[in-house]
């Protein structure tokens, strides 16, 4: 029997044979319709192809597409589980042709590889195509050999597909299997169709037209081929199964959900494991392909279909989280064919425990009120809005998950009660956000949240998506649209600009419409919503226009270079200077990083030099930068460190790279950095390229402030370095090798000058011969009193001292004509002190001199005048001083 791993690559290579492109599954997280909320069939990365948009270097192409529906208008969770064919995640396969083949090479390749490579019974198949689609029916009775009976046509939509309401579209051509008339159903377009005796195989969509808004519709010049086989439902007809849960993956799936909750897997939990092999796909690929569980958008429907797995764990009977403990048996079956699976697998476990252990603890909780409302109902009853608006505001138990449950009790629940209860909450919400004033426009922003969503975020792993504008805002307002030159903020529903916050600054970029161009400056966020700041510099761009938005990528790579190379310093500090060390604030900008922490003095050389080494050494290591999802007190248990001033949910990003052993093996080894944090950051260490500091500063009272380079930015400053280094050797006409030696010997000759100049100098000034001008007696007590020239007001200390040396006994006081501003100093022997003051002396002449104040010891004290012409003043100022 094959597997569905062989089917896979069985339908892979027959097109890889045939000229096609093996092209990989795209995410799950469309980013080329923003219309999706997951990708759900094999054309969604082919959209642009197809409308002539882009252009590859390949028309034809073949993959197997990962697909979820479970949210917006394709959604198939409350039917998973119950049903044989229902999923929220299933594999499309799929052919393509842009432009290439058409029609009848695509049905010729549908026929020969379902009735040779895949062995079907040709008098078992049947097919459907448009009403007025002659020539299909005509190339199936000719390639075929299908009679008239076998090819039914259809002429409603079920035959004609459109991507919209405008735009590329054709008609289609189904195939169906008989399973034999031991089944109940009829054909399709009987009036027993919904039966199970014949079942779609593969649709081939023949675009051929393009609708316009008036209705009408015109060939297309690029005439394609998008084809769609579901993987799971091929498997099954090849396996001999009539139940898609019954094909060799999903049976090992089922089987590993029982053996982990000690239930028979056919048993009277047979639906419960059904739920969770189904779920633990839909969940694993979810979260491999960036999407992390929280209450808005892709997040929540991720989270309600993570609970409604976990509930049926609940059921089983499972006491402790039984998810995480099945992704390896998913990874051992599609690992293979979706490595990011295995790659991925540490976080999705990580996710996924978290995730139920947290659920876990309010489920039996809810579930007990549950069954209390019940209690007080008629037999039959519908379960007020209110108590189940209260499980969702209370438990976290989205409406589908009650809703799910009063199923098997056959009770419903009155969904426009919790609607009601729902839209009080959000008034209340809103009154109370009028108050607080984090904008002075937050109102705006508060009710563009609450009518049209918040704005997902998806740069964690792209730079480029598509999106809606959902609004435009100028001075506080809406307007219906901008044009060339106007400034404007943009809202749309998705994006992939990080918007300001921990200290990242906001993404740049430009978002295009079908009309014009916005160049974006700047990205800020308020109440959740994306505010995309800039100027329309093309045409004109209006509200509810699909656009395409692209990140700046040079400036986020330096951006994210800077913030994972901060993470890193922080670290690297942390062990310099001990455990004392706390980020208190931070920037991330592309040209520079600054880190402000906790610490009460700053870093010496050497401090400095084993810091920045460190985190060069871990640039070097290499190590991925990975990101795990926890509860913030689950991160700090493990170490996790904080940023300073953010405000956390109840679910954080930890980021971790490098490892200190240096090997990145093994079941001991132990992480480097390790914080929370929501910002975007580089894919590996070495991403960082190098980090040089240029400096530690005081910031505030106990905080230091760190700025540093890294990148390009880094190599600059070291060539710059250099060059410098260079014109220094050059100037000294010496190797570069011996600059600092032979600075240190001219530092040396220079302070031996120096001092020579200063002993000449004071020679000079006092006559030459070295000896003081004859002192005076006045009151029994020598005083030296004169005015120098050619001195400075530092050299008349020691100058004084020299004199005080010669006279033995006595006060001086010397006068330094500058030329500009005089200098005074007086100075008393020892033995003098305790009747005269140099201060007194030297404030005496700094009066006469036309100063202020002056101050010292009763020894030694200086002062500084205004004026020198007033030196003969001063000079009998002092006298006069001495004379008491």
């Amino acid at each position: 029997m094959a597997s569905l791993n062989d089917i896979r690559s069985t339908y892979l290579d027959f097109f890889k044979r045939n000229d096609h492109r093996v092209v990989e599954s795209s995410s799950l997280v469309p980013r080329n319709d923003p219309t999706l909320m997951f990708a759900n069939s094999g054309m969604v990365q082919f959209k642009n192809l197809f409308t002539g948009v882009e252009t590859r270097d390949y028309k034809r192409a073949t993959t197997a597409q990962k697909c979820v529906r479970a949210g917006g208008k394709h959604n198939d969770l409350d039917n998973v589980g119950y049903t044989a064919r229902h999923h929220t995640f299933f594999e499309m396969l799929g052919n393509f042709s842009f432009g290439d083949y058409f029609k009848e090479q695509a049905i010729t390749f549908a026929w020969e590889l379902l009735t040779k490579d895949f062995g079907l019974a040709k008098d078992k198949l049947l097919v459907t195509v448009y009403h007025t689609d002659d020539e299909a029916a005509g190339m199936w009775k000719r390639i075929a050999g299908l009679p008239e009976d076998r090819i039914i046509r259809i002429a409603s939509d079920d035959n004609f597909w459109r991507m919209g309401p405008t735009g590329p579209c054709g008609p289609c051509t189904e195939i169906f299997y008989d399973h034999g008339d031991s089944i109940w159903g009829g054909p399709p377009g009987s009036a027993d169709e919904d039966g199970d005796r014949f079942i779609e195989i593969w649709n081939n969509v023949f675009m051929q037209n393009e609708q316009f808004a008036d209705g009408s519709m015109r060939p297309l010049e690029m005439q394609s081929i998008d084809t769609g086989m579901g993987l799971e439902r091929i498997g099954a007809l090849l396996q001999g199964k009539h139940d898609n849960y019954d094909t060799d993956l999903m049976r090992s799936l089922i089987e590993a959900s029982a053996h982990a909750t000690s239930q028979d897997p056919d048993g009277p939990g047979k639906t419960s494991h059904r739920v969770i092999a189904d779920h633990l796909r839909s969940t694993s690929f979810l979260i491999a392909d960036g999407v992390m569980p929280s209450n808005e958008g892709r997040g929540y429907v991720l989270r309600r279909i993570m609970r409604r797995a976990m509930r049926h764990a609940h059921m089983l009977g499972a006491q402790d989280p039984v998810m995480w403990k099945l992704v390896p048996a998913l990874v051992r079956q599609m690992g293979a064919a979706y490595p990011e699976l295995t790659r991925a697998q540490p976080l999705i476990e990580e996710t996924l425990k978290l995730e139920e252990t947290r659920f876990k603890q309010t489920l039996d909780r809810g579930l007990r009120l549950l069954d209390d409302e019940l209690a007080r109902l008629p037999e039959g009853g519908d379960l007020p809005g209110a108590a189940a608006f209260k499980l969702y505001d209370t438990f976290g138990f989205p409406l589908d998950l009650t809703q799910d449950a009063l199923r098997e009790k056959g009770r419903a629940v009155d969904v426009e009660g919790f609607d009601a209860a729902m839209a009080e909450q959000k008034a209340k919400a809103r009154a109370a956000w009028s108050g607080i004033g984090e904008a002075k426009d937050a109102k705006i922003w508060f009710e563009l949240a609450e009518e049209r969503g918040t704005t997902e975020f998806l740069g964690y792993d792209t730079e480029v998506a598509e999106g809606v504008v959902l609004a435009l805002v100028r001075d506080g307002a809406e307007i219906a649209s901008a044009e060339t030159g106007e400034a404007v903020q943009v809202v749309v529903n998705q994006s992939p600009f990080y918007a300001e916050s921990g200290g990242q600054v906001g993404d740049t970029g430009v978002i295009r419409t079908a009309t014009g161009v916005v160049e974006v400056t700047d990205t800020k966020k308020v109440a959740g919503v994306f505010l995309h700041i800039g100027r329309v510099t093309e045409g004109k761009i209006a509200k509810d226009q699909a656009a395409k938005l692209e990140v700046e990528h040079s400036r986020r790579s330096q951006i994210q270079a800077n913030h994972s190379a901060t993470h890193l310093l922080h670290e690297a500090l942390r062990r310099a200077l001990g455990d004392h060390v706390a980020q208190k604030g931070s920037l991330n900008a592309p040209d520079r990083l600054r880190f402000d922490f906790s610490h009460s003095h700053a870093l010496t050389a050497a401090e400095q030099a084993q810091v920045e080494a460190e985190v060069n050494a871990y640039i070097r290591q290499n190590a991925p930068v990975d990101t795990r999802i926890m509860t913030p007190d689950d991160a700090r248990a493990i170490g996790a460190q904080a940023l300073f001033g953010e405000k956390y949910g109840e679910e954080v990003r930890v980021v971790s790279m490098g490892w200190l052993d240096g090997s990145g093996k093994g079941a001991d080894q132990r992480t480097y950095s390790l914080e929370l944090c929501g910002g975007t950051h580089v894919t590996r260490t070495g991403d960082i390229g190098a980090l040089v500091l240029l400096g530690d500063s005081a910031s505030s009272a106990g905080v230091r402030r760190i700025e540093a380079l890294t990148g390009q930015a880094a190599l600059d400053h070291l060539r710059a370095q250099d060059q410098r280094l260079a014109e220094i050797a050059s100037s000294l006409k010496a190797p570069v090798t011996e600059v600092v030696e032979r600075v240190r010997l001219l530092a040396e000759d220079r302070r031996k000058l120096e001092n020579e100049v200063a002993t000449l100098r004071r020679e000079l000034a006092m006559g030459g011969s070295g000896q003081a001008t004859e002192a005076k007696e006045i009151n029994g007590v020598k005083l030296v009193a004169q005015v120098l020239k050619g001195v400075s007001g530092k050299d008349l200390p020691a100058m004084i001292d020299e004199i005080k040396g010669r006279i033995g006994s006595g006060a001086v006081v010397l006068i330094a004509d500058t030329g500009a501003k005089p200098a005074v100093a007086a100075g008393v022997t020892a033995d003098l002190t305790g009747q005269i003051s140099a201060v007194t002396l030297v404030k005496a002449a700094a009066e006469a001199l036309g100063g202020k104040g002056g101050g010292g010891r009763p020894d030694m004290a200086q002062a500084g005048g205004a004026d020198i012409a007033l030196a003969d003043a001063a000079l009998a100022a002092v006298e006069a001083a001495m004379k008491g």
